[in-house]
């Protein structure tokens, strides 16, 4: 009788426990945390203290390293420069991949290099993105003080070759992956996985070291890891410093 007391127990705590899960995830809230908060996005970052507050959809923290007026809540193009540039700037939204992939190969002169400003977005637009940007042989680039985060690396990945100035910002965290927040918990585990697979499986296609998938499995999705310049090298988003 104790055994089956302490089973219904724990029965019962999951099904709590799935019940919080489901509704958080429905109304984009998350469980308690009892540890201290995330220092504020803008405090500055040092090594081994990476991690921000990161919560784009209820507040605008304005100002570096976030923009001091809102990204469009699309991706958005911007003119051709002479020299090639384009400015591909905002929130990478669901058809946004051959929405943006369409308009890129009509133009003429076609652009030579991608100016990326992102907040991040749809991972699986980001990925096909990228993957029709490494097709077109694109370089991807960023300006001082612009930010790559969430899904935006993945697209940053898939330039031929990827300029990323010092000051610009790029960070990464945990992602939700599957059209449904109604699942069984076990298909829930597997959209996840099956996700992060196929992440890290671009990540490697695209030469860039899938280890950096560490820091955003470790980073809640209303928090970002902001990747040194060492790091970028490390993991092949920059390239070598040259002697």
């Amino acid at each position: 009788m104790t055994i089956r007391r302490a089973l219904n127990g724990v029965l019962i705590f999951q099904l709590g426990l799935g019940g919080l899960l489901v509704l958080g995830d429905m109304q984009g809230m998350r469980l308690p945390r009892f540890g201290p908060d995330a220092p504020s996005l803008t405090d500055p970052v040092r090594p081994g203290d990476q991690t921000r507050r990161y919560r784009p959809d209820r507040e605008r923290p304005g100002g570096r390293p976030m923009p001091a007026t809102p990204l469009p809540d699309r991706l958005t193009l911007g003119p051709l420069s002479q020299d090639g540039t384009i400015r591909v700037q905002g929130t990478i939204a669901p058809g946004d991949a051959p929405r943006i992939g369409t308009q890129l190969e009509r133009m003429d002169p076609a652009p030579k290099t991608l100016v990326l400003n992102s907040p991040g977005g749809s991972v699986q637009d980001a990925l096909a993105l990228g993957r029709a940007v490494r097709a077109a042989g694109y370089a991807t680039a960023m300006d001082p003080g612009d930010i790559c985060y969430s899904a935006c690396p993945y697209l940053l990945a898939g330039g031929t070759a990827r300029d990323i100035p010092d000051d610009a910002s790029v960070g990464v965290h945990q992602h939700y992956f599957g059209e449904s927040t109604i699942l069984p918990a076990f298909v829930a585990v597997e959209d996840i996985q099956r996700g992060q697979g196929d992440v890290m499986g671009y990540l490697d296609e695209m030469g860039i070291d899938p280890l950096v998938m560490r820091h955003a499995l470790t980073t809640p999705p209303d928090e970002i890891y902001l990747l040194l310049p060492e790091e970028l090298v490390r993991y092949g988003f920059s390239p070598m410093p040259t002697q």
